[in-house]
């Protein structure tokens, strides 16, 4: 697919900078079919992910052979101040433009410039603070890494209000072109890099490609251009609305990056290095599930937040489908995680297999992990979901600083242990006075839940008895056992087999009209 093969709809906006347009803005044509788009959509959202699933698991493979676990533990350390920092830059700007239900130009104007402000700041604020990164880890090298990993910042800067557009618009195969393209300039940077012995800056090179590729792509497919910023434009509540978001996106953080911090600090970079490539090796196929099946629920779940039975009913089947792919193939990861670690890193890692199982039922109950953040985000409970995330992150914060008294292991299981039971209430406080009860929550899952732990504990007594096999012949019996025994399972339920019917009706729908009408 070339770019000009993609067109370029503008949606009668002008060439002139600043002209409005109500059509542009607006999104009512999308609600009559929003059943239709969201499937379509996900259809390219889900294909564009299983390509970009193989391409990082390839440059996963590549650069485990060609860097060592230092190089990954480098960047990890980095990552968790740099990472932190970057979570201004957007000051949850992108989501309250695809969030709002009537946006103006000239209100996407300023956030717009927000946005470059803030990315511009945040440089200076990352060059600024990579002494102390060095100091804190008492590792040198850190201060250029630091550096030239801050830097990238003004490229997200650049395309956050176009990107927050085309999601508003459910222009869902443009963006996944701009994914897959920037993604794959990025991976050859880095292989090319490791290969002429660049170690770590490698992967800070991957990055600075990936962001000056998505710029390009993004500027030339998208057709909206900023004007200049002017006062009263109205995007006050926007600013508030996405203050809350940001506030609950610092406090995620802390959740999910402090045991690289604590690990980092108390036991070095060689075992974060092992913590790390285990936990992005579990999640990496719940990223291409959760993530993408995010940006599609966001803008869709928005425009029905008045209409709450259908509300109710899109994010229950939505819930349900993610749950029925999802949860099977964490349970498989579980039961497989020596094979898997053995074919995709190779023997030298195999230290990141037990890491692996122990982060586990973390990965489970994350296969639904944005399941309370679609209730608190597109029914406009920032301010509902940063208060939760005050109560829930110390918990973590506490296990981790428990856990590490035991090693990597003893972190991944005290993740596993309170992200589990956090998860649970967590659904709890979203469901609360919203169109969606927590018992229908329980009730949309049960199914995935007790047939993916069924097929876990038949595979995994098959392989006890093929211990001798080649790692690729037993991890594919294993794989084969496991998908008989949950497909047997699912349909042996009424409920299983209406979820069934259900996602193979959602997929007629792709015939209805071409892909290339939600472009």
């Amino acid at each position: 697919m070339s770019l000009e093969s993609l067109p370029k709809t503008n949606y009668g906006l002008s060439a002139a900078a600043g002209e409005e347009t109500d059509k542009f803005f607006d999104t009512s044509h999308l609600i009559t079919d929003i059943k239709g788009r969201s499937v379509r959509g996900g259809a390219v959202t889900i294909t564009a992910q299983g390509i970009k699933f193989l391409l990082q698991t390839g440059s996963t493979a590549a650069l485990a052979r060609l860097l060592t676990p230092s190089d990954f533990g480098l960047i990890a350390m980095v990552s968790v101040f740099t990472e932190f920092v970057s979570l201004f830059k957007d000051l949850g700007l992108s989501m309250a433009t695809i969030q709002k239900k009537n946006i103006t130009h000239q209100q996407v104007t300023n956030l717009f410039w927000i946005n470059i402000a803030m990315s511009c700041f945040l440089m200076f604020v990352v060059a600024g603070i990579s002494p102390f990164v060095a100091l804190f880890y008492g590792e040198p090298r850190l201060i250029l890494i630091t550096i030239a990993i801050g830097s990238t910042f003004i490229f997200g800067g650049l395309i956050a209000q176009h990107t927050a557009l085309m999601r508003r618009q459910m222009r869902f195969t443009a963006l996944a072109f701009v994914e897959i393209t920037s993604m794959t300039a990025g991976i050859a940077a880095a292989i090319v890099s490791a290969l002429l012995g660049l170690s770590y800056w490698s992967l800070v090179i991957m990055l600075a490609v990936r962001g000056i590729v998505s710029v390009y792509m993004v500027w030339i497919l998208s057709p909206w251009r900023p004007g200049r910023p002017t006062r009263s434009s109205g995007v006050r509540p926007m600013i508030a609305f996405g203050g809350s978001l940001t506030a609950s996106n610092i406090l995620y953080y802390f959740t999910h990056h402090a045991d690289n911090a604590i690990i980092g600090y108390a036991l070095g970079s060689t075992l974060l290095g092992f913590y790390t490539k285990a936990y992005a090796l579990l999640t990496l196929p719940m990223d291409q599930i959760n993530a993408p099946l995010h940006n599609i629920m966001m803008p869709a779940l928005s425009r029905l937040q008045a209409e709450p039975e259908r509300y109710r009913s899109f994010y229950l089947r939505a819930l349900t489908s993610v749950a029925i792919v999802a949860m099977p193939l964490v349970v498989f990861m579980f039961v497989s995680a020596n094979e898997i670690v053995n074919i995709l890193l190779g023997s030298q890692w195999i230290a990141a297999a037990a890491t692996f199982r122990y982060l586990g039922p973390a990965a489970f109950a994350a296969s639904i992990g944005y399941a309370p953040g679609w209730l608190f985000i597109s029914l406009g409970r920032a301010g509902l979901a940063f208060r939760w995330n005050i109560l829930s992150t110390p918990v973590i914060i506490i296990g981790f600083l428990i856990g590490v008294n035991w090693g990597i292991n003893g972190v991944a299981l005290s993740f596993s242990i309170t992200f589990t039971i956090l998860m649970i209430f967590g659904l709890i406080v979203a469901s609360h006075n919203s169109p969606v009860l927590f018992f229908d929550i329980v009730e949309s899952v049960a199914v995935p839940v007790i047939c993916s732990v069924l097929a876990g504990l038949g595979a995994n007594f098959v392989r006890r008895f093929m211990l001798d096999l080649n790692v690729f012949l037993r991890f594919i019996a294993c794989g084969l056992v496991f998908i008989f025994c949950y497909f047997a399972c699912v349909m042996a339920t009424s409920a299983g087999r209406h979820s069934v019917r259900s996602m193979l009706n959602a997929l007629s729908l792709l015939r209805a009209k071409p892909l290339e009408n939600i472009i």
